[in-house]
């Protein structure tokens, strides 16, 4: 009978989640004033139920707060949620707590003293900062070091409401001297406080220095894995004074890229890549970059969100420094069970590493690509090819058979994207692959998407003069000039004029209809301005006319999804974070709160 009735009591706490009666609150009222503990536990457990599924309790502020001096650890941590949620709303009854605060901030029990401190800097209202001085002031120095590592965050928190209260009561100097702390807990947690205080004030208060500098090395090997990453990422933010230290520091991070965390790896990349621009040693350079590869390659093993995130990172690593993973494209390879996002990410960073020692790899792979049933990736590997050829001169005339081959195959989409790929083909290399014009022609009955059209028509007015047919070819597609897109409609137009230039005996007809349909009978402002110019100056001056349409185009290069040297910089300082992930920076994404006079909020900064 004895352990039925003891489960009773210590049962499942989803109970309290249950009960949805009116007239609650007078009840739960009733029992947060009952001298039995575990009837007054209970109800502060149906409080914190209650608010947490979104109910209004905060009418039962006094009566729960009533609850707080209590010896009852599990309690006092039920109050303290409490409090942290409705302080804000509550701000003077809040007050009513502070003295409790100071007062368990002095209790034997470190756990009771740490728990104090940290939700003292969870309540942000600005009333309470002034009180919360005394006490973080003595936990930060505090003999448990569990009290000091609560005490450290505590600081950023309370930097977050009043900076100048911080800096007036040397908290910043305590921060630095805990650096030293004997715990590299305590030391991990110093570090995050003065990174977080540092990017909210624009101010270097870390101030590394090289007695800082070996403190934070030498705690590198015993703090957990998130101390690591706190660690590792102020000490990308140190410039070396010389090549010899930066080798120096290299060579005492290096161990963390055998780590089981991927947030440690990618940290440890990150020192490494910011240390190796320091180094002038081009031996040291290539053998820390062979350092690299391997858990970077490692990183491909885990769950395909963290694939994600590594190939994110790995593609910019890639931009910056090829060199790295050149000789590991095969391990990018894509799956049959891969995500389609992670796919993506693959084929964009086969491209980048594609050189003409592997070329006829990666067009067999992305030939296999090609074949697949997800349209978006089929059409992303047709363009994939594509770039490679703009990329390779040499490779060019085997990754235009590869798309002869897939032209062949007769499926529309792959037929489309090969005739937008060629295109860019002829534009980057003019008058060297002329000779597959006729198979694209006879392919034009499958083009039914603007962009394909658009391309294939260029095509037509390019070379107009080495196809037989070119104005009959055009005049299939002014039938319906009429319902074509905007993009269609342009080229259409440019087109008939450059045929026009090149056979005026023929053509003049078919110029003055096309002149008509885009001045007369076209309401895109575009079109009726590209034509009134066409227009006068073919009635003005042809030979003006010649050189203006049928100019030398200026060659293209491959810029896809190419980032500004400057911008790789500043992405490189960011690996291992949001930004480099969206591959921005996070002035452009991160929404801050700032907190004004008053409790209330600002919002300020870029989008959400």
């Amino acid at each position: 009978m004895a352990s039925k009735g003891k489960k009773s009591v210590n049962g499942s706490d989803s109970k309290f989640f249950t009960t949805n009666r009116k007239g609650e609150n007078h009840e739960l009222r009733e029992e947060l004033r009952s001298p039995q503990r575990d009837r007054k536990r209970d109800a502060v457990k149906k409080v914190i139920a209650n608010m947490t599924v979104g109910k209004d309790v905060s009418t039962l502020f006094t009566d729960v707060i009533n609850c707080i001096q209590t010896d009852n650890l599990e309690l006092k941590k039920l109050v303290y949620l409490y409090l942290i949620n409705y302080a804000k709303t509550q701000p003077d009854l809040a007050l009513l707590a502070v003295n409790t605060f100071v007062k368990d901030a002095n209790d034997p029990n470190p756990l009771i003293r740490a728990l104090a401190i940290r939700t003292m800097g969870c309540i942000r209202v600005e009333k309470i900062t002034e009180y919360l001085c005394e006490p973080l002031s003595r936990c930060l120095k505090d003999d448990d070091p569990y009290v000091r590592k609560t005490a450290a965050v505590c600081v950023a928190k309370l930097y977050d409401i009043s900076p100048e209260l911080v800096e007036d009561r040397g908290f910043i100097d305590t921060l630095r001297d805990l650096i030293s702390d004997s715990n590299p807990t305590v030391v991990a947690n110093a570090v995050s406080a003065l990174s977080e205080i540092a990017e909210n004030s624009k101010k270097d208060v870390m101030m590394v220095t090289a007695n800082v500098l070996q403190k934070l090395l030498a705690a590198l090997n015993e703090c957990t894995e998130w101390g690591q990453v706190f660690i590792l990422d102020s000490l990308s933010q140190y410039s070396p004074t010389d090549a010899r230290e930066a080798e120096g520091i290299i060579e005492r991070v290096s161990p963390r890229l055998q780590h089981a965390n991927s947030a440690v790896v990618m940290s440890a990349v990150k020192v490494i890549l910011r240390y190796l621009d320091d180094v002038t040693n081009q031996e040291v350079v290539r053998s820390i970059t062979k350092k690299l590869a391997p858990p970077l390659v490692t990183l491909l093993n885990s769950e395909p969100e963290i694939q994600y995130v590594a190939l994110r990172n790995i593609n910019l690593i890639v931009l910056k420094r090829p060199r790295i993973l050149e000789h590991e494209i095969k391990v990018f390879f894509c799956k049959y069970n891969d995500p389609i996002y992670v796919k993506m990410e693959k084929l964009e960073i086969i491209i980048r590493l594609a050189s003409e020692r592997n070329v006829d790899q990666v067009l067999l792979e992305l030939k296999e690509y090609a074949t697949e049933v997800d349209v978006d990736f089929v059409r992303r590997a047709v363009r994939a090819i594509g770039r490679c050829a703009i990329k390779l001169e040499k490779a060019t005339e085997r990754c235009i058979n590869v798309l002869l081959d897939l032209i062949k195959t007769k499926v529309s989409y792959v037929v489309q994207e090969a005739v937008v790929v060629i295109k860019d083909i002829f534009r980057k290399y003019p008058n060297k692959y002329e000779s597959i014009i006729a198979t694209l022609c006879e392919n034009l009955e499958d083009l039914d998407e603007p962009d394909a059209k658009a391309s294939m028509v260029w095509i037509i007015g390019e070379y107009a003069e080495r196809i037989d047919n070119a104005d009959e070819l055009l005049e299939s597609f002014l039938e319906s000039f009429q319902e074509e897109t905007a993009v269609v409609q342009l080229q259409l137009l440019t087109a008939t004029v450059k045929l026009f230039l090149k056979q005026p005996d023929t053509t003049q007809e078919m110029v003055q209809k096309v002149l008509n349909l885009a001045t007369e009978h076209s309401d895109n402002p575009d079109l009726r301005d590209r034509g009134y110019v066409y227009w006068r100056l073919l009635s003005s001056d042809p030979e003006a006319a010649r050189a203006v349409v049928l100019s030398q185009k200026p060659e293209i290069g491959d810029d896809t999804f190419t980032i500004e040297p400057l911008l790789l910089d500043e992405l490189m300082q960011q690996i291992a974070t949001l930004a480099s992930i969206y591959h921005k920076p996070p002035e452009a994404f991160v929404m801050k709160t700032v907190h004004v006079a008053g409790g209330g909020e600002d919002e300020e900064g870029g989008e959400a």
